[in-house]
């Protein structure tokens, strides 16, 4: 028997906001093995929220909340860049991580506003 899908789950930027969750979760995975518990859950939490707004848009039939979450979508974009910027700043992520991380965000918040 063939598992129904949510309608999100066939979004390019839904694919592309759980990747770039996931390295999210990753740095924040190292952050907290060095007691930065706050930079951890906040780079975790903009890592979820991005993906979040991006699936819970295709909950609804109405246009204006479906562009709505969108824009919280890529709000969230803009944290998660702000974020990474920190920790490069901070010496935390090298800056090839920042430029690579960067480059994704920019291109998925661009993808978003299409």
């Amino acid at each position: 028997m063939k598992q129904e899908k949510f309608r999100f789950e066939n979004l390019d930027i839904w694919k592309e906001a759980i990747c770039l969750g996931i390295l999210l979760f990753d740095i924040a995975d190292e952050l907290e093995t060095n007691k930065l518990w706050r930079f951890a859950d906040q780079t975790r939490g903009v890592g979820m929220s991005i993906s979040n707004n991006i699936c819970e848009s295709t909950g609804t039939q109405m246009v204006r909340e479906q562009q709505q979450l969108l824009r919280y979508a890529k709000r969230e974009c803009y944290e998660a860049a702000n974020i990474i910027i920190l920790l490069e700043m901070k010496n935390l992520i090298d800056s090839q991580s920042k430029t690579n991380l960067y480059q994704k965000i920019n291109m998925l918040s661009r993808r978003i506003q299409a």
